[in-house]
């Protein structure tokens, strides 16, 4: 796939990093291709840094990981993202994109894109290892368009997840996002620590 990074800080790049191993075009949208967060991620195979706007106009699929707040500058500068994919990895449990909820929200009301919120529910060690005594941990989505979550539940499996387990659709992103929350109040606030994930077990 042509994936376009806007957010290149921790998540962003950890997702970079692995989905470039796997063979993705990893396309790092950014301010200034000559200094930004994460420039050491252009040493990664396949990956290239250009404008936001022409990032994402070489992409089919496009990952957001950045403060909530800046996403309405964010969608103004990506240009026409009709019919493309885009995987919202944000959480607006500290800060909303006023006057909406969430990302997901305001994506889904101000663009024709197919959206999926993923990539969110855990921290980013996790994200650059997701496998503990051998086996992959799990990713959680959701959303409305199925396209969009087959697409994040190949790349969850591409960045080393053992699964992506459906939580349902749009109604249910805040859900997710407070599942985030539960994991930042048990590895952060708990002092559980950070090297700590989630996993569906079945009897």
């Amino acid at each position: 796939m042509n994936i376009a990074i806007i957010g290149t800080g921790n998540v962003g790049g950890a997702l970079a990093t692995n989905w470039s191993k796997k063979g993705h075009n990893i396309n790092l949208g950014v301010r200034d291709v000559n200094q930004f967060k994460g420039i050491e991620l252009l040493k990664n195979q396949n990956t290239k840094a250009h404008s936001i706007n022409e990032a994402v106009a070489q992409s089919e699929v496009i990952l957001i990981s950045t403060p909530p707040t800046a996403i309405i500058e964010i969608i103004e500068q990506m240009g026409d993202v009709t019919g493309k994919i885009i995987i919202d990895a944000t959480n607006a449990v500290r800060q909303q994109p006023d006057p909406y909820k969430t990302v997901y929200h305001c994506l889904a009301e101000k663009t024709k894109a197919e959206i999926v919120k993923c990539f969110n529910s855990t921290g980013f060690e996790n994200m650059l290892n997701p496998i503990y005594n051998g086996e992959g941990i799990d990713m959680f989505m959701a959303g409305d368009s199925e396209l969009a979550k087959k697409a994040a539940a190949q790349l969850a499996l591409d960045a080393g997840f053992g699964t992506c387990m459906d939580f349902g659709k749009s109604d249910k992103v805040e859900l997710l996002e407070k599942l985030a929350l539960s994991w930042i109040n048990l590895a952060i606030m708990q002092g559980h620590g950070r090297n700590m994930a989630f996993k569906v077990v079945r009897r």
